[in-house]
């Protein structure tokens, strides 16, 4: 049977900490053996400069970096790729371009067949079943809010908590989670900054900084979880969209 291998990461920058850099061990392992890397770099405009900034990076680590936009038809690039990064920014657009190339299918086969998948912050919604949990704005329409499926589960990278000092009065992150869950039942997972998910088969994992994640479920009160937390769990979950709580 292939090996699933997924990490993803809420985000890609840390304060006082360069591109990738606070999650640089576990890039590392996940990426054990691979020479070359297929970067996605479709959520910011400038696609040559994104793949710049990922190659320099991932140049420390003795990995060459070829940006899936270089090709005329990118499918060509993910059906050799030894390993796939899909980085973030805007998830409309990124999603949009996907299914524009035809990368939703290519993408999701690869993976399923064993290469390894890495997203951070609009990569990793990307991961999940749909768009719909994204803290972006929608700067472009896709045709369609249905992603790679990678997980049965969905995610909301860059989880805020609620500020108690703060002077803001619209809606928190929690309170948008909450409505979600309304009209869909499925899980979702705020990996707050500094945190990422380690997949590998059937057992996924929390790693990253102590602050670590907060599970929403429909009816349910709000779960923390600590790094190092098994979550394996999640995979089994059967999500049902578009389905209002009575």
């Amino acid at each position: 049977m292939p090996s699933t291998r997924l990490l993803l990461l809420s985000n890609s920058s840390a304060p006082g900490r360069g591109y990738l850099e606070h999650a640089r061990e576990a890039v590392a392992a996940h990426l054990a053996g691979v020479s070359e890397l297929l970067f996605v770099p479709y959520a910011l405009a400038d696609h040559d400069g994104y793949t710049a900034k990922a190659a320099a990076f991932f140049a420390e680590l003795g990995i060459r970096v070829r940006g899936a936009h270089t090709a005329a038809d990118p499918r060509e690039l993910v059906a050799s790729a030894q390993a796939v990064f899909t980085g973030g920014g805007n998830s409309f657009r990124l999603l949009k371009t996907l299914h524009e190339r035809g990368l939703v299918d290519a993408l999701t086969g690869r993976v399923r067949a064993g290469m390894p998948y890495m997203g951070s912050s609009a990569g990793t919604n990307m991961a999940c079943p749909t768009l719909r949990t994204t803290n972006d704005m929608p700067i472009v329409q896709p045709p369609s809010f249905a992603a790679l499926d990678l997980v049965p589960f969905q995610i909301n990278p860059h989880y805020l908590d609620p500020d108690p000092a703060s002077a803001h009065m619209g809606e928190t992150r929690e309170e948008r989670l909450t409505q979600f869950l309304e009209e869909n039942d499925v899980p979702v997972l705020g990996l707050r900054e500094g945190t990422w998910l380690r997949r590998t088969d059937d057992r996924l994992t929390l790693h990253g900084l102590a602050t670590g994640a907060r599970l929403f479920r429909r009816g349910a009160a709000p779960v923390e979880y600590a790094p190092g937390a098994d979550l394996s769990e999640l995979l089994t979950v059967r999500p049902t969209f578009d389905d209002r709580a009575g």
